[in-house]
């Protein structure tokens, strides 16, 4: 395989059904916390395609459907964050996938609130499902989609991320949401430059608070 035509698949969404897994903390404790944001996305994706998620299987809820004419598996691990891969790697066994077919979606402190970045590899920056995922993977050559909490300017992260979103960011979550769910629409139909094109950057629209900027 040439240099050019490997840049090329590793754009692509491998072929055969897609694994598209949120990261989060279950139950109503952790709702709506920055480090759930991975959930809502996923969830808004299996509300758009009328995939029911009350299945539960490899430690999660899972939902089966069509985003065009690819078969679209929904999966929210309810391990905990800290132990994702104890769900993902069950998930893709069974389905026999590789690490080309699927997409995560976590929340990213590194990135100010909103903001959106598509990539596929890498490290997992401290983000400890991603870091589990990758031990029993063994493998990180999966699509994530980066979506932005923004860091505390002072205090702890890990109370943070287990932190409801501020009352100006609140309105703006499930718009945060909608525009994951098209990045990830676009990566399965077009690939990994077409979206990182279309979605890298901010939330158009969405004004930082002044004690934010900077």
């Amino acid at each position: 395989m040439s240099e050019g035509s490997d840049k090329g698949a590793r754009n692509q969404v491998d072929a055969g059904k897609i694994l598209l897994v949120g990261l989060g903390n279950p139950g109503p404790k952790y709702a709506d916390t920055r480090h759930n944001i991975g959930f809502v996305a996923v969830e808004r994706m299996a509300l758009r395609h009328g995939i029911d998620l009350s299945r539960t299987k490899f430690k999660a809820q899972l939902g089966t459907g069509l985003v065009g004419s690819r078969t679209l598996v929904c999966l929210l691990p309810q391990t905990y964050m800290n132990l994702s891969g104890q769900s993902v790697g069950p998930a893709m066994t069974f389905y026999d996938m590789t690490p080309g077919q699927v997409i995560v979606v976590h929340d990213d402190i590194d990135l100010a609130f909103g903001v959106i970045r598509l990539k596929r590899g890498g490290g997992h920056g401290g983000h400890n499902g991603l870091r589990d995922m990758d031990r029993q993977l063994g493998n990180k050559e999966y699509f994530r989609v980066r979506v932005g909490v923004g860091r505390p300017a002072r205090g702890d992260v890990k109370d943070y991320v287990l932190q409801r979103f501020a009352e100006k960011e609140r309105p703006w979550v499930g718009d945060v949401a909608d525009r994951a769910c098209d990045a990830i629409t676009t990566l399965i139909e077009d690939g990994l430059t077409a979206a990182q094109s279309r979605f890298n950057g901010p939330l158009p629209g969405y004004t930082p608070p002044a004690a934010d900027a900077g």
